[in-house]
């Protein structure tokens, strides 16, 4: 009773800390389009929409962690709506791509004729960046330790702190060179920087979703170790995956004549040591390997 309390207390906190982040977030996001767009700020342009996709990234945790407190899975839906991250982490990063791309567009239009962009509001937002930036990641600090989906919100807050560092380095050479591509320069600083990591989300996402073998598990080294438990003679539709980052997922064929209750052990054991605890394992004997007939799940 008292570890579920405790439990349901420490999700209740996660929850809350990040709608009250969120909402900071969402003030500020207004606040930095606004400014961007009223005094033609392109470097401001490109740290709103990098903090567009850090709210994407909150509301991807939030409806992960609620959906996770709820309990979602169904008869229909065995898994819940884990996969729910996955697709936001794709969309994510073609916001991001796009995001750069506009900027980068920008940028180059802005070249040859660079407008005059007052540094004053941009060194003013930019300090309330870094303010707000440092209150959110004060509220997800210690969540960010028990959850993945906190962890990634409060990364992608962390990161955008470079983008505010930067406006506010193009506004004070602004203010005290008057140089008119300071602000087009740290734009396109910025999203250069966004390009490789929304590549890599793309990658990773993409990665999930068609069922690769995770990055970080050798298959041919788990088919070797699995066929060196005791008594196993062969290994075969052995299938590894990702449902989500951080849940690996595993099955596995093996076929042996030993006591299937002490080969299911070892092989548990196997796939437990490398962090595969989520694994269906089927012992067949070697006259019927083909039969499914008789199954074992962790």
């Amino acid at each position: 009773m008292g570890a579920g309390h405790d439990h349901s207390h420490s999700s209740d906190t996660r929850v809350s800390r990040m709608i009250i982040a969120a909402a900071i977030l969402s003030a500020f996001f207004v606040l930095e389009l606004v400014t961007a767009l009223l005094i033609n700020s392109i470097a401001l342009l490109a740290d709103a929409g990098h903090m567009l996709t850090d709210l994407v990234a909150m509301f991807m945790g939030l409806t992960a962690v609620l959906l996770a407190k709820r309990g979602s899975s169904s008869p229909a839906r065995t898994y819940g709506w884990h996969r729910a991250e996955v697709f936001t982490a794709v969309a994510n990063a073609a916001l991001l791509l796009g995001v750069a791309a506009f900027i980068l567009y920008e940028a180059v239009e802005r070249l040859g004729n660079a407008p005059e962009v007052p540094g004053v509001p941009m060194i003013v937002v930019a300090l309330a960046g870094l303010a707000a930036n440092a209150v959110v990641v004060l509220l997800l600090r210690s969540q960010s330790k028990d959850s993945l989906a906190v962890k990634g919100a409060y990364m992608e807050v962390m990161a955008d702190t470079v983008g505010s560092i930067g406006v506010l380095i193009a506004g004070i050479v602004t203010v005290t060179t008057g140089w008119p591509y300071a602000d087009v320069v740290v734009a396109v600083l910025v999203a250069l920087w966004v390009l490789p990591r929304a590549i890599a989300l793309a990658r990773a996402a993409l990665r999930i979703l068609s069922e690769s073998s995770p990055q970080h598990i050798d298959v041919n080294e788990l088919r070797a170790a699995l066929e060196s438990v005791d008594g196993v003679t062969e290994v075969h539709d052995l299938h590894v995956w990702t449902l989500v980052p951080g849940k690996d997922m595993v099955t596995a064929h093996l076929t042996s004549s030993a006591d299937t209750a002490r080969v299911l052990d070892d092989a548990r054991a196997v796939l437990n040591a490398r962090g595969l605890a989520h694994a269906t394992v089927q012992v067949e004997p070697p006259t019927s390997a083909e039969d499914c007939s008789c199954e074992a799940k962790d």
